[in-house]
């Protein structure tokens, strides 16, 4: 028999998902995405964030409209990443500048709602294993972003932040570059550092992926804009 497909996701556990969005129609559609993914279950949809995890605590990730009854939730976003929730903001609005702060306020990732079933599935089982994925409405808008102010990051310190990007831990970093996993949590604890002291915080993964993006120090392909999933179910060397 072959291997288990919900393996390497979460233990071999499924993927707890949540949805909320005040459009039936678009939440009967990505719960049909979702549902035809065997690693992937869909816990409890709904329209208010708070009532959907009451319903779902466990679940391992949230997939949240960005414009809730007509305003936008940034800061309920905020509010669920410093929860500890792994949010991935699925949305209309795809202008740079949006995405960019949905991504400073917390969100793992964000995925357009023009981009397809496969893009959503990936994104959802890389956030589960906290894996960063760029889709690639993201990724136009971060490689776009003109702001000037880059911080300087030594070779080690990219080095360690492109690796870190590709892999599960810090630990199979540390393997990688032969050194030790306190040594790769400085390089990336001063590469945010960095980026605080030029004003462009980046308090999560896919923030400080965005940030390296948007200066150029790590190019999308490097990570993968967009790969087979099977890519997300091999175990990191």
């Amino acid at each position: 028999m072959g291997a288990d497909p919900v393996a390497g996701v979460t233990g071999g556990r499924h993927v707890g998902v949540a949805i909320v969005d005040d459009h039936p129609v678009v939440i009967e559609g990505v719960r049909v995405w979702l549902s035809a993914e065997p690693r992937l279950i869909v816990l409890a949809t709904g329209d208010d964030p708070d009532a959907v995890l009451r319903a779902a605590p466990g679940a391992d990730v949230l997939l949240l409209d960005l414009r809730l009854h007509g305003r936008m939730a940034l800061d309920k976003l905020a509010e669920l990443s410093a929860a500890g929730r792994r949010v991935v903001v699925y949305s209309e609005h795809t202008d740079p500048q949006t995405m960019l702060a949905a991504l400073d306020a917390g969100a793992v990732a964000f995925l357009a709602k023009h981009e397809g079933r496969e893009h959503c599935v990936a994104t959802v089982l890389a956030a589960a294993s906290d894996r960063p994925y760029v889709p690639p409405a993201l990724a136009g808008a971060i490689v776009g972003d003109p702001r000037p102010d880059r911080p300087a990051l030594s070779d080690k310190e990219r080095e360690a932040l492109l690796l870190w990007f590709q892999s599960m831990s810090k630990a199979s970093v540390a393997r990688r570059m032969r050194i030790s996993e306190h040594t790769v949590k400085q390089y990336v604890d001063r590469a945010r550092i960095k980026y605080t002291r030029a004003g462009r915080p980046a308090a999560t993964k896919a923030a400080l992926l965005a940030r390296a993006i948007e200066d150029g120090l790590v190019r999308p392909e490097e990570i993968g804009i967009y790969r087979s999933q099977a890519s997300y179910d091999r175990p990191t060397p």
